[in-house]
């Protein structure tokens, strides 16, 4: 019998195998990056947080919290700066509050979802810092 894409049955079949094959694994993946993020994301106990806060010196901590203040030149920059930011917190699937006036970009990041700082914290800052020269 031959199926309406021009193959037989059995290449129906095999095609269908690979493709769940594809899928299990796909979703495997997937499982073990969540259990990674899952792992970044436990709050980080208040004895290893000034190792952390080393990591980014220029950032401020405030309680649950790290914040910076990024100024630029002019309006269109910082824009341009905030759109960097985006794409890598896309990247990262983690995103900071982001307050704009006019060429001064505020950046606050926390993890919400467990109500304190996280590796994730950290690791997106060192990733935004790169963006600007110091």
């Amino acid at each position: 019998m031959t199926h309406a894409l021009g193959c037989t049955l059995v290449d129906a079949v095999d095609l269908h195998s690979r493709e769940s094959l594809l899928l299990r694994l796909a979703l495997r993946a997937s499982a073990r990056q969540r259990l990674t993020i899952s792992n970044m994301s436990d709050l980080i106990p208040a004895s290893e947080l000034k190792t952390f806060l080393k990591q980014v010196p220029v950032w401020e901590h405030d309680k649950k919290k790290i914040e910076r203040v990024f100024e630029f030149d002019d309006f269109t920059e910082a824009i341009d700066f905030v759109n960097q930011v985006a794409e890598i917190a896309e990247e990262s699937e983690h995103h900071p509050d982001i307050e704009i006036k006019f060429n001064k970009v505020k950046l606050v990041l926390t993890t919400h979802s467990k109500g304190g700082l996280t590796e994730l914290d950290f690791e997106l800052a060192e990733k935004i810092d790169t963006l600007v020269d110091e």
